[in-house]
């Protein structure tokens, strides 16, 4: 089968690699899509795990065969799978704190060498653990593309989640790429009023189609003050950090209120560095929290919200590329124009 093998030095490659072969208790599963992840991005760029990996792991395609042992499923089924699925027993998986879970942080599907989503390949092997309790089937009418979200709408209901906005509350999301599109999507269904903020325009225009009411582009607009004039003087009530630019931690804090609640999901890299005033945290109040991966709690809840289009995902897709040329579309994806958002790579394509 084609794969794009991650062979260090920040560089993929398309090679022929064995189709992997599914063993007791696993599914071998055909990829017809699957959306390039910032994630994936940083590992390939910072060169952050040793190769060769093949990454991708936001995934659907179609069971075609089955180890010993499972029952649930069969070939010709149409899923998306988890690559992380928690033990649900130990110190934090007791705590709902799934991602630091040590199952959890094993990754259940591979397209071959050591596991890493899988994805960038033709065919995927779905470990046993996964295949239990990571496998969500999709429904007659739902396209592969759309049902490839299922698992960054789980990742981002997971913060939704967590700061619960209500109705009354004024909500900053900082960035409008594909997550932070979905996090205005979501925060528009609680009833907040939602403002976001991006440099770019065609993003601003889409945000408030999404359902913000106003988009502030950061390099033209006082973020802070805007906030303040959207909440009669006191600053947002809950911030969503859904961009890693240099400063944007230190611009949520002057936007947010005192006692306001600041989510940050971007800032993934070990080597980001945030500089704030002990007294804008402790003296007035705010809490700032952290928030990475997906819950297995929200699994069927998101997998509800795209499968039955309550958040228009397809319309983010600026890009459906075959598998050799999977290396464009992370360089779009790295460097994002006006007219670029999800990457959908679609690796049954050759060009």
């Amino acid at each position: 089968m084609k794969a794009a093998v991650y062979v260090g030095n920040s560089h993929i490659e398309v090679q022929s690699v064995p189709v992997p072969r599914a063993g007791p208790g696993e599914m071998l599963v055909k990829v017809h899509a699957c959306g390039i992840c910032h994630t994936d991005l940083k590992k390939v760029e910072h060169n952050l795990l040793a190769p060769p990996r093949i990454f991708g792991h936001e995934t659907a395609g179609e069971v075609v065969d089955v180890g010993a042992g499972v029952t649930a499923y069969r070939p010709g089924d149409r899923v998306i799978a988890f690559h992380h699925i928690p033990c649900r027993d130990c110190f934090y998986c007791r705590r709902k704190l799934y991602a630091q879970c040590g199952v959890y942080k094993k990754v259940g599907i591979t397209a071959g060498f050591e596991p890493a989503g899988g994805g960038f390949a033709q065919y995927i092997r779905i470990m046993d653990w996964v295949v239990r309790d990571g496998i969500e089937r999709i429904p007659d009418g739902v396209t592969y593309e759309q049902a490839a979200f299922v698992e960054p709408v789980n990742t981002c209901l997971k913060a939704v989640t967590e700061m619960d906005p209500q109705p009354e509350d004024v909500v900053l999301i900082q960035g409008q790429g594909p997550i932070g599109l979905i996090f205005t999507m979501l925060a528009a269904r609680t009833g907040a009023r939602v403002i976001t903020s991006d440099t770019m325009p065609a993003r601003r225009r889409l945000s408030i189609r999404y359902g913000a009411l106003e988009s502030l582009d950061p390099k033209a607009d006082s973020v802070p003050a805007r906030m303040k004039e959207h909440s009669g003087g006191r600053g947002a009530d809950q911030v969503f950090v859904a961009a890693s630019a240099r400063g944007i931690v230190e611009e949520a804090v002057r936007a947010a209120r005192p006692g306001a609640r600041i989510m940050l999901f971007a800032q993934t890299s070990d080597t980001e560095r945030i500089e704030l005033s002990g007294a804008d945290i402790c003296k007035e109040e705010r809490a700032i929290l952290g928030c990475y991966s997906a819950s297995i709690d929200l699994q069927a809840e998101s997998a509800r919200l795209v499968f039955d289009g309550d958040l228009p995902v397809e319309g983010l897709v600026s890009h459906r590329l075959p598998i050799d040329e999977i290396e464009r579309g992370i360089a779009l994806a790295l460097r994002p124009g006006e007219q670029s958002l999800k990457i959908m790579v679609q690796p049954q394509r050759w060009s």
